[in-house]
């Protein structure tokens, strides 16, 4: 495909009843949402995980780039949402603990560059929502 040229994506969502869905990507794997918070994380919940996942897979594969792979990664997420509707996300702030050899800036820098140049799902929200972060590094397992 031509540089520049838009890629489409085909997902299917289908309703399960009440306030859950399923979908995915069409012939691929699916999950589940639900609005009600009771069998799945909601839609605002599944964004948040994505957003963050997003994120540490970015962080993941920029230190197994410099060889200095985690040998654990865990990211937390506390979010806050507007008040009126449609309550949209207004601020993030993700908690990075991450077990590598890489020094913490190596860390640092693969968090930032998520962020500015990498993470798709971020970069896809509105400009004025605020993300925040902080980082704690620990030596890999095994050392």
């Amino acid at each position: 495909m031509p540089d520049g040229v838009p890629v489409e994506y085909p997902v299917q969502v289908e309703w399960e009843g009440g306030m859950r869905w399923r979908g995915g990507p069409a012939n691929g794997p699916a999950l589940l949402v639900d609005g009600e918070r009771q069998a799945a994380p909601s839609p605002v919940d599944a964004l948040v995980v994505s957003i963050a996942s997003c994120s540490a897979i970015d962080v993941v594969d920029y230190l197994e780039k410099r060889r200095t792979p985690p040998s654990s990664a865990s990211v937390s997420v506390r979010f806050s949402r507007a008040a009126e509707h449609p309550r949209r996300l207004t601020d993030l702030h993700l908690a990075y603990r991450v077990a590598t050899d890489s020094p913490r800036e190596h860390v640092e820098r693969a968090v930032q560059l998520s962020f500015d140049k990498y993470c798709s799902v971020a970069a896809s929200l509105a400009p004025d929502i605020r993300f925040g972060w902080e980082i704690e590094v620990s030596p890999a397992a095994g050392e």
